[in-house]
């Protein structure tokens, strides 16, 4: 069959999924796995709406190393070895202890992680809803039938542009063959995120992105690269249209949660109540727990010793850097608290005098 090149679709990929034969998703048992897992979710935003005292997302880092050098991250290094596996279990039983809803595994890149599916069992063992952030790389169909095995729930995959440039790899061009193949065999949800700002070249590249995704049954959403702190960057012209853009197609699950990019957009700072720290956790491979991925060093406590009144204290505890937080996932998680809860305490990470982020050495 011919195959037919567009703007959102590369040369070498393919242009209809019929042709990739009935997607697992689709079958029965891939209907049935969706139902339990739209169930499992519903759970958890009653269970997140009856009670503050438990984290509704963890995210934890088994693995620092990447096998990609993207020149705007600054969550990865070059010389780290993967968390042993038991020691990867005493964490996440530990976040089952805290009743935590949703486990997320970040890095560096969790798919270089040895045991990473032994990890993902564990964390559904514990109840949770097991996700996880790739670059996707290293998907093949093996790898993916592995992780439908495991029970990962959802999967996201940053694509930047798309075609390979010095600011990142992970482009469509080289991805779209992955993408291929989460289509037809994944069991889980795929969302597919594509960013605006950073000094990518074209930010037409996140519509093309988010295009693709969609025809491949995919949910699609679009992020802002913040700066080195996490910290308002705003955005040019020509990349606030394609944002909006982006923001005013078809609608994701997540797309309720994101009204505070519009301010970011606008270089505006955002009113709202973080809850990092409480219904969001930041897990680093030392087995510390952070605001997040870029306040490192608070509050820094091992999450072997974090317990229920530290995740009640932080709930109500303002932070400093709020205003022109940039971070997505603390945002969204956040905003299910954003009608009760008024802080009565502050804390200010990063203040003068203190200890600045922890840094990450690439060993480059």
């Amino acid at each position: 069959m011919r195959q037919i090149h567009t703007a959102a679709t590369p040369p070498g990929a393919c242009d209809s999924i019929v042709k990739m034969g009935t997607p697992r998703r689709a079958t029965v048992r891939g209907r049935a796995i969706a139902a339990r897992r739209k169930v499992r979710e519903l759970s958890m935003v009653v269970r997140a709406l009856a009670s503050t005292a438990h984290p509704v997302l963890a995210q934890i880092i088994p693995m620092r190393f990447c096998n990609l050098s993207c020149g705007y991250c600054n969550e990865y290094d070059k010389v780290s070895e993967p968390v042993p596996l038991e020691e990867m279990y005493m964490r996440i039983d530990h976040l089952g202890r805290l009743g935590t809803a949703m486990i997320g595994i970040s890095g560096g890149e969790p798919l270089t992680h040895p045991e990473l599916d032994d990890i993902i069992r564990r964390m559904r063992k514990t109840g949770a809803i097991a996700g996880m952030i790739t670059n996707g790389y290293l998907l093949n169909v093996e790898r993916i039938l592995r992780l439908n095995k495991a029970g990962l729930d959802h999967m996201q995959i940053s694509i930047d542009n798309v075609v390979p440039d010095e600011v990142s790899k992970k482009s469509l061009k080289v991805l779209d063959k992955k993408l291929q193949m989460l289509a037809e065999h994944a069991e889980f949800h795929v969302n597919i995120n594509s960013v605006v700002g950073g000094g990518f070249k074209n930010p037409n590249d996140a519509l093309t992105i988010g295009r693709r995704a969609l025809e491949l049954g995919f949910e699609s959403t679009i992020g802002i690269i913040h700066d080195g702190d996490g910290q308002l960057k705003p955005l040019k012209d020509d990349e606030a249209k394609v944002y909006f853009e982006m923001t005013n197609r078809r609608k994701t699950n997540y797309s309720r949660f994101d009204q505070f990019q519009k301010a970011i957009v606008e270089g505006q700072p955002n009113d709202w109540r973080c809850r990092a720290g409480s219904r969001y956790l930041y897990i680093c491979e030392n087995g510390l727990v952070h605001y997040c991925s870029q306040q490192r060093g608070y509050p820094g406590v091992p999450i072997a010793e974090y317990t229920t009144e530290d995740v009640k204290r932080e709930f109500l505890t303002a932070k400093s850097c709020a205003p022109n937080c940039t971070i997505g996932c603390v945002h969204r998680i956040s905003h299910i608290d954003h009608w009760r809860g008024a802080q009565t305490s502050s804390v200010s990470p990063g203040a003068s005098g203190a200890d600045g982020l922890v840094q990450i050495h690439t060993g480059d």
